[in-house]
């Protein structure tokens, strides 16, 4: 599993299998927040079944569904307000990680400017120059 850091305490992923709940458990994450709705793909484990596992490692998960390509005001919202509520590491994972970075992204909207927040999620391996209308 390869994860992105966006800050000192969050990093966005692809997808997480469930070896992959044990691997956050080692590397010291102590949350996993989901952002993909249940049934996206077919093959996707439901968040039922990721928590049922990441609850036996330790790991506080939380289930935030989230439209990729329709993001709200009120999704940005809530997820600034799990990851600011949440103790330790947090990992968040949808699809790719870009669901993720760009909920990240909005959050910090008006705390840090639009490019510094594109150049951390370019760092992370994301292209979100289409949010910097909303960044700003």
């Amino acid at each position: 599993m390869e994860t992105h850091q966006l800050t000192k305490a969050l990093h966005v992923t692809s997808q997480i299998t469930l070896e992959d709940v044990q691997t956050a458990a080692e590397q010291g994450f102590t949350t996993i927040i989901n952002n993909r709705p249940d049934g996206e793909e077919a093959d996707q484990l439901t968040a039922s079944e990721m928590e049922a596992v990441a609850q036996q490692m330790g790991i506080r998960y939380i289930h935030q569904p989230v439209v990729g390509g329709n993001i709200s005001a009120d999704d940005v919202a809530t997820f600034s307000r799990l990851i600011g509520e949440q103790p330790g590491k947090v990992l968040a994972h949808c699809r790719t990680g870009t669901r993720c970075t760009m909920l990240w992204a909005l959050s910090q909207a008006g705390k840090q400017s639009a490019d510094s927040l594109l150049a951390t999620a370019k760092k992370a391996g994301y292209d979100l120059e289409q949010l910097r209308d909303r960044l700003n």
